[in-house]
């Protein structure tokens, strides 16, 4: 019985560990006002050294998978222009892909303004979808749902 409960609980262990090890990016997400009722929407990725996330916007020719934020709606919320990205943008082939990639390393931010149509609490939701590499490989795309609050 002993070694039964040794066992599951390496096994335990064991996937934790290999769960952990997948995730290279960890996400901040806030809220700043601008103006009145006018909010700048902030999804913060921080990126584990060695590895890079691909920009939203990549070349034809790439093969990885670009970063994409989509929205709920929300009744309350008009989004100003499209999301925009801050951070360091390194543009260069990809020897992971061989192919012309845009991606950033360490920190990007993903930027969205949005306007109120009410003065009322409200909060926005939706999911990034990302891709990370290193030199020599690729992870599968994951998919992160987020809500901000807005005060």
């Amino acid at each position: 019985m002993k070694q039964i409960v040794i066992s599951i609980t390496a096994l335990v262990i064991a996937l934790a560990a290999t769960a952990q090890s997948k995730t290279k990016v960890s996400w901040a997400y806030t809220a700043k006002k601008l103006a009145d009722k006018k909010y700048e929407l902030r999804l913060t990725a921080s990126i584990q050294n060695g590895w890079h996330l691909y920009s939203q916007n990549l070349d034809k020719d790439a093969i990885a998978l670009p970063t994409t934020v989509k929205f709920n709606k929300n009744p309350l919320v008009v989004m100003s222009g499209k999301v925009k990205e801050s951070g360091k943008l390194i543009a260069e082939f990809d020897k992971a892909t061989q192919s012309n990639s845009k991606y950033y390393k360490d920190k990007v931010d993903f930027v969205q303004v949005i306007t109120l149509k009410a003065g009322a609490k409200t909060s926005v939701s939706g999911e990034v979808e990302f891709m990370v590499c290193d030199d020599k490989s690729c992870l599968p795309p994951s998919k992160v749902p987020f809500t901000i609050p807005i005060q």
